[in-house]
C-alpha cells in the first residue's frame, strides 16, 4: 500500500480525524472505524497504514482500552500528537439553549465537560463517538437534546452551536499515538513508551524504577493498569525521555530486564512539542 491511510475511531468530523489532518496534512486519507479494536484490525488487514489512537486526556485521564490494545497487539508507536480540544454544544436549528435537557457524546467528552453539565442540570447520555452523536442527531432530531462535538462536526452535519468552548478547563487537550507496523525513524528529541510487570517480592517496583534513576533518565509518565484475567495484578505503563538505542537508555533497559517479570517495548518516537511533561 503506497498511499497513507490512517484509521480512527468514530465518524468523519471526530477529534481523532482532526488530529490526523493536523499531524499528517489535510490531504491525508482517513478510514472511520466503529471501535478502537477495529483500528488495529484495519492495519492488520492492510486497509490502513496507520492508526490515530487517543491514549490520554489532560482532564479525563488515560483511555484504558487504548493501552490494553497496545499491550495485546505487536504494533509500534511511531509518533505522538497533542490536540487542543475545544468542545461545542451543538443542536438542530430551532433549538434554544433553554430547551436543552439532555446532552449526548462520547464518555470522554462528557467527562471533560462534567462540571458544565452538572451546573446546568443537563442529563449526560453516552454515545459511541462525538461526531457520531452529531451525525445521528442531524439525521434523527430529538426534542430537548444537544450533543458535544467539534466545530468541524457541527458544520459537517448542519448543526448550530448553542455554546462554544464548554470544556471544564481551557487547557483541555488529548494525547494521541500514531501506530503502525514499523519502528519510527530515530530523531534527536525522542520519547519511549513501554510496559513492564514486577515480581511479587519486596522492593520490586523500587528496583525497576531505579534502573532509570541510576542512568539519569527522566520519566514523563508511569501508571498502573489491571491485568485482564489476573485480579489484583498490574502492568506498569512508562514513558521516558530519549530513544531506546541511546547508550544510557540501553543500559537502563538491560537492568530493567533483569529486575522485571516482563518488558514490552511500545516504541521510540519523536516527542510532541508542548506535550505532557511531568518530572520524577
Amino acid at each position: 500500500m503506497s498511499e497513507r491511510i490512517v484509521a480512527f475511531q468514530g465518524e468523519h468530523g471526530a477529534y481523532s480525524e482532526e488530529a490526523i489532518h493536523r499531524h499528517f496534512g489535510d490531504e491525508t486519507a482517513t478510514l472511520p472505524c466503529e471501535t478502537f479494536t477495529a483500528i488495529f484490525q484495519a492495519i492488520q488487514r492492510g486497509e490502513a497504514t496507520n492508526g490515530m489512537l487517543p491514549v490520554e486526556n489532560a482532564l479525563a485521564g488515560t483511555v484504558a482500552q487504548a493501552y490494553e490494545l497496545l499491550m495485546e497487539h505487536d504494533f509500534r508507536v511511531q509518533a505522538e500528537y497533542i490536540l487542543p480540544v475545544k468542545h461545542y454544544l451543538l443542536a438542530n436549528a430551532g433549538t434554544a439553549l433553554d430547551d436543552v435537557q439532555r446532552v449526548k457524546s462520547h464518555p470522554q467528552a462528557l467527562a471533560q465537560c462534567a462540571d458544565t453539565l452538572r451546573r446546568r442540570g443537563w442529563e449526560a447520555v453516552a454515545a459511541y463517538d462525538t461526531a457520531g452523536a452529531a451525525c445521528k442527531l442531524a439525521r434523527a432530531p430529538e426534542p430537548h437534546t444537544a450533543v458535544i462535538a467539534s466545530e468541524l462536526a457541527g458544520s459537517m452535519y448542519g448543526l448550530i452551536a448553542l455554546e462554544r468552548n464548554i470544556e471544564d478547563d481551557p487547557l483541555n487537550s488529548t494525547r494521541f499515538f500514531v501506530i503502525g507496523q514499523e519502528d519510527a525513524e530515530r530523531c534527536d528529541r525522542s520519547k519511549t513508551s513501554l510496559v513492564f510487570g514486577v515480581r511479587h517480592r519486596p522492593k520490586a517496583l523500587y528496583y525497576c524504577l531505579g534502573a532509570f534513576a541510576q542512568h539519569n533518565i527522566n520519566l514523563t509518565k508511569i501508571e498502573s493498569r489491571p491485568i485482564r484475567g489476573r485480579p489484583w495484578q498490574y502492568w506498569f505503563y512508562l514513558d521516558f525521555e530519549g530513544h531506546w538505542q541511546d547508550p544510557n537508555a540501553e543500559a537502563a533497559l538491560v537492568e530493567l530486564l533483569r529486575q522485571a517479570s516482563m518488558v514490552k517495548m511500545l516504541g521510540s518516537y519523536p516527542a510532541a512539542s508542548g506535550g505532557p511533561n511531568s518530572h520524577t
